[in-house]
């Protein structure tokens, strides 16, 4: 894979990752359409790491103070709403825990095609129009019970199936369950934190498994393509979305299913 190749998937991954179209579904259907070698698990990892660095940076703040919260917790008597976000966080990332371990991550390979994407991106697509609609969107991401939390986890386990959107999903659940758009998104993408760094480690140590050769100027790229893409793009859905709402990304995925499915039914 060349530089420009290895580019352009950074810059989807950026654009995609926090969008609720399906970063997978992107990265799997490049390569397909435009008929390139297989980008490699290298490229991948770089790829999502820099996603992961522009949440980090983009709530540095919201995370120390989420951090401080969840340490006092320990020891305060009464659990703050900083803290019981905190753990909200953590236990909306124990149902993908439960789905990696007992589903072996070989097997989602037999979905990463056309057909699956295509249909996903229609389905959960619909699901988020629905949650945008007929949602209450009147609350906080602060005021989650624990077993809300779980659901919002659910969601994101469900969107291991390429082309369902992690941050779609999940955003679709927050919503359903009386989230604001904005609230949805942030919840999303703080949960996205330990998410993202799991995969990256597992991805890692296969990585580490498989001996493969790392071109670190080109991962380098890669993830510094991908973080300042990711930075902009979550900028740009916080500040826009309680105004554009979900219809276009709605539109969008109904249309690129619709492709996918007539291109190769």
């Amino acid at each position: 894979m060349d530089f420009f190749h290895a580019f352009i998937l950074a810059i989807i991954q950026g654009v995609t990752e926090f969008l609720p179209i399906s970063s997978s579904a992107h990265l799997v259907l490049l390569p397909i359409i435009m008929q390139w070698q297989d980008q490699g698990i290298v490229i991948d990892i770089a790829a999502h790491f820099g996603s992961l660095l522009a949440v980090l940076f983009y709530f540095r703040s919201d995370i120390r103070k989420l951090s401080c919260a969840w340490f006092d917790s320990f020891t305060a008597e009464k659990t703050s709403e900083d803290a019981q976000l905190a753990w909200n966080i953590l236990w909306a990332t124990v149902p993908i825990l439960v789905v990696a371990l007992f589903v072996h991550v070989y097997l989602l390979e037999l979905v990463r095609n056309a057909i699956v994407i295509g249909s996903a991106s229609i389905l959960f697509g619909i699901l988020l129009w629905h949650a945008d609609k007929f949602g209450s969107k009147t609350r906080k991401a602060k005021t989650l019970t624990v077993i809300e939390a779980l659901l919002i986890g659910v969601g994101q386990a469900v969107a291991l199936i390429p082309g369902a959107s992690r941050s779609g999903v999940t955003i679709t659940t927050g919503m359903w369950i009386g989230l604001t758009r904005v609230e949805a998104a942030r919840f999303s993408f703080l949960l996205a934190i330990p998410t993202i760094l799991m995969a990256s480690l597992y991805g890692t140590y296969r990585a580490l498994g498989m001996n493969v050769t790392v071109d670190w100027l080109m991962s380098l790229i890669v993830a510094l393509s991908s973080a300042v893409v990711a930075f902009l793009c979550i900028h740009w859905f916080l500040k826009f979305v309680s105004r554009i709402g979900m219809l276009p990304f709605v539109v969008y995925r109904i249309i690129l299913g619709m492709v996918l499915l007539f291109a190769y039914l």
